[in-house]
């Protein structure tokens, strides 16, 4: 099987299978998903969706945010991982905002990675979810998946497994396509316990295919 005809045959899968295929992070406004995103780091969208309507119901914006200390925030994300680092982040953001973008989410990856505890895979998944730009961010599903199915071969790295799947996957579908994989490793394709026997992917997948005929 060619690498198109793998790219192709997993897309059609996808359109028919999924979709629908959405972040799991509760937000109302592109500032609130920001926060999240930040918050999403290294702990479950579910833990993240348990935190964030205190939060956000005592600092719905940008300009409330920058006015919180670290301390304060600290107090509302405390259950989540790094709650230290993630408070300085965040309000570090909001300031940033609110100091050179007029409160608002800049819409270009340069902007966003200038913001306290926006990383590359944070950034593009502002520039997918809020301005469907054909941006993937890569996470740990993301990355495995890829590497799983055979969509990448011995990426090394987050932003090899971006560049090669933005190479292959038609740039309109690129913020569904982040969804589809990150969705797929959540709930199907796990890093310990794969569930092959649900997947319906098996026939195009190189780790299954590899390991039932050995």
């Amino acid at each position: 099987m060619t690498t198109k005809e793998r790219y192709t045959r997993v897309i059609e899968w996808f359109k028919t299978a999924m979709p629908v295929a959405e972040t799991e992070l509760h937000y109302r406004n592109p500032f609130q998903l920001l926060i999240a995103v930040i918050l999403s780091a290294q702990c479950t969208d579910k833990r993240v969706n348990l935190i964030t309507p205190a939060l956000f119901e005592a600092y719905p914006s940008a300009e409330a945010m920058a006015k919180a200390s670290a301390e304060d925030v600290f107090a509302y994300i405390r259950s989540c991982s790094y709650p230290n680092n993630k408070a300085r982040n965040i309000v570090g953001a909001a300031r940033m905002l609110v100091d050179e973008f007029g409160g608002e989410v800049p819409g270009d990856i340069d902007s966003l990675m200038r913001l306290p505890g926006v990383g590359r895979k944070t950034a593009n998944v502002m520039l997918a979810v809020v301005f469907n730009k054909a941006a993937m961010a890569v996470d740990t599903h993301v990355f495995r998946v890829s590497e799983r199915i055979g969509l990448t071969t011995g990426s090394k790295t987050p932003l090899e497994t971006e560049k090669t799947l933005c190479r292959h996957i038609p740039a309109d579908i690129i913020p569904l396509a982040h969804h589809w994989l990150i969705l797929h490793g959540r709930y199907v394709c796990k890093a310990r316990r794969p569930n092959c026997l649900n997947c319906g992917l098996t026939s195009v997948c190189r780790h299954f295919n590899s390991h039932s005929t050995t």
